[in-house]
């Protein structure tokens, strides 16, 4: 059980961060800059979504709770946001509006740090990954579920660190098209995964067997 849950929270989750995806935004955004402030602004996109996703993970689904949201309602409505970010994906809409996003962020002002906007929020924990890890720690209560799926969470961000460092490196082999290739083949996976979420959601409501 523990096996098919940490597969089932990585795939999720790292379809839906896309690591792969972020690096050339990461060099559009850092682009001539030195390799030290590279790394410093890859480090401090990371640990913040990190810190994010954690608390969203830990609290999220008692805020729900608060405000009259049951969990098998938010996984309803989970599924259908990844969904959305599926058919996104698929039709390279995704794409386009991170870029667009990351060329607001250049065009306000080039010298600012873009580590926390818009690395961190909304690039990588955005409004898919926040509702993922909630999904996610509400299907195994408990801080042993929280442990899981920060764990999990954690080594993707970690992915996505490492991938930063060597985005150059990357791009310059897979090339557009290759990354066009992975980003789909990615889209196919989460549409599945979130056909499965409201699936769960339904269950939860007695509605599917």
């Amino acid at each position: 059980m523990d096996a098919a849950f940490l597969i089932t929270a990585f795939v999720t989750l790292f379809v839906i961060i896309d690591p792969i995806g972020m690096t050339p935004l990461f060099v559009a955004l850092t682009q001539g800059m030195s390799p030290a402030r590279r790394r410093a602004i890859a480090l401090r996109a990371c640990v913040t979504s990190a810190l994010i996703l954690i608390v969203f993970a830990a609290f999220g689904e008692q805020v729900l709770g608060f405000i009259g949201i049951s969990m098998p309602a938010f996984r309803i409505a989970g599924g259908i946001l990844l969904f959305l970010t599926a058919l996104d994906m698929l039709f390279e809409r995704r794409s386009k509006r991170r870029q667009g996003q990351a060329e607001e962020a250049e065009e306000d002002d080039f010298n600012d740090d873009p580590s926390i906007f818009p690395l961190a929020i909304p690039l990588i924990a955005g409004p898919g990954a926040i509702a993922s890890v909630i999904l996610l720690a509400g299907q195994r209560p408990g801080l042993e579920g929280l442990a899981l799926v920060s764990g999990v969470m954690l080594s993707v961000i970690a992915m996505v660190f490492v991938l930063f460092l060597t985005s150059g490196l990357l791009e310059r082999a897979l090339g557009r098209v290759g990354i066009n290739v992975v980003t789909r083949l990615l889209g196919m996976l989460l549409a599945a995964l979130a056909v499965q979420f409201v699936l769960d959601g339904l269950r939860g409501f007695g509605l599917a067997g």
